[in-house]
């Protein structure tokens, strides 16, 4: 099993101050999303299966924080995590990936996804 990148996920009221935060005040260049021009989202890339996602909270994306892992074998991943009684949730298909969950102790939401 081997970790290829990771994600971090935040999912708040405070989305675009957040994103300024890391775009203006840190400098760091986000991926153009598209959109009509209000705030759409902001990912910015680290590498090529790492970056930071910011979404506003909203009726469909409750607040929250999410570290997403990148693994070379999600299935892998699950079968070791339950055999070391870790809860998992999963697998899902979604946007070309097949995503576990669980949460890690202290109540941090954690996906482990492999892109297929």
């Amino acid at each position: 099993m081997k970790l290829l990148g990771i994600r971090f996920c935040a999912v708040a009221e405070e989305a675009v101050p957040m994103a300024k935060f890391f775009t203006e005040g840190l400098g760091l260049t986000e991926r153009d999303l598209g959109g009509d021009g209000g705030f759409n989202g902001c990912v910015i890339p680290a590498g090529e299966a790492s970056w930071v996602e910011i979404w506003q909270k909203g009726e469909n994306m409750p607040a929250g924080l999410m570290l997403q892992l990148i693994v070379d074998d999600a299935d892998a991943v699950a079968a070791n995590a339950r055999e070391n009684g870790v809860d998992v949730q999963g697998p899902m298909e979604a946007h070309g990936e097949k995503i576990y969950f669980a949460v890690a102790p202290g109540g941090l939401s954690v996906s482990f996804q492999q892109i297929l």
